[in-house]
């Protein structure tokens, strides 16, 4: 993976730097003699600009690992800037779409971004649900990122549509602790179980508004860099993986501490 961002990395500062070349020559060139035909120049000054360039390169490697750096640099600082809006985010917390479990109004808001095929997501549900009750004064935020096969996607549909039956927390949780590997049927059993609208479940999970709010909670993602379930905002901090339920109840205190 590292390899082939490396790749596109490379690509791009050289790229760049074919930009600037080109617009060197250009800028060298007659007025007008690049608007009397479709491309800037013949193909055999093209040939003769692409030696140039390469023999550039091979004499000053140094520029690729400048620019490369340069990239990287521009790169992290944009992804840094994007996250922190995104942290600053009412999406993040407020969004109407996505389900709330604990005190709606609670003083200490846990985001938490999970597949139902994930492993540590399961995990994790007990301890995490043990401290918003203990607590009694947090926000769970749940976003759904089904990530990881096509039957993790149908789970996160039929949760959102479970929402529109006022069921979500209850099929949720059983979702989360059903045994085995989740397949079409046994997330319908587990609706049958719960006694849901089975009709209007299905109904409900094929709607635009499921679609999309499956499709923002992606891009929530994106932009704060998740790339992995489960994934949790406690506070201002992004916290990949799972937590132990005594660093849930710590990252809370922090973040109750560093609101008041």
């Amino acid at each position: 993976m590292y390899a082939f961002a490396h790749r596109l990395l490379r690509g791009a500062a050289i790229g760049a730097m074919a930009a600037a070349l080109t617009a060197a020559l250009l800028l060298s060139m007659p007025q007008g003699a690049g608007a009397q035909d479709s491309a800037p120049f013949p193909p055999q000054d093209k040939a003769a600009f692409d030696a140039m360039i390469r023999d550039y390169l091979l004499e000053h490697p140094e520029v690729v690992v400048e620019a490369l750096e340069s990239f990287q640099r521009r790169e992290q600082a944009r992804a840094t800037e994007r996250q922190t809006q995104t942290l600053q985010s009412a999406d993040l917390r407020y969004d109407p779409e996505s389900p709330v479990i604990g005190n709606p109004d609670g003083d200490v808001v846990i985001v938490e971004f999970f597949d139902y095929r994930c492993p540590y997501c399961k995990q994790v549900t007990e301890p995490l649900l043990e401290v918003v009750k203990e607590d009694g004064n947090i926000r769970l935020v749940m976003k759904e990122l089904p990530i990881l096969s096509a039957e993790s996607y149908l789970a996160a549909r039929a949760a959102l549509a479970a929402e529109k039956q006022g069921r979500y927390e209850d099929f949720h949780f059983a979702l989360m602790t059903e045994p085995g590997t989740l397949s079409e049927a046994s997330i319908f059993a587990v609706a049958k179980d719960l006694d849901l609208d089975l009709e209007r479940l299905r109904r409900d999970m094929d709607s635009p508004e499921v679609a999309a709010a499956l499709d923002d909670v992606s891009e929530l993602a994106d932009r704060l860099g998740i790339r992995g379930t489960p994934a949790f905002v406690i506070g201002d901090e992004i916290i990949p993986g799972a937590l132990s339920i005594d660093a849930m109840r710590q990252r809370v205190a922090e973040a109750r501490a560093g609101a008041s």
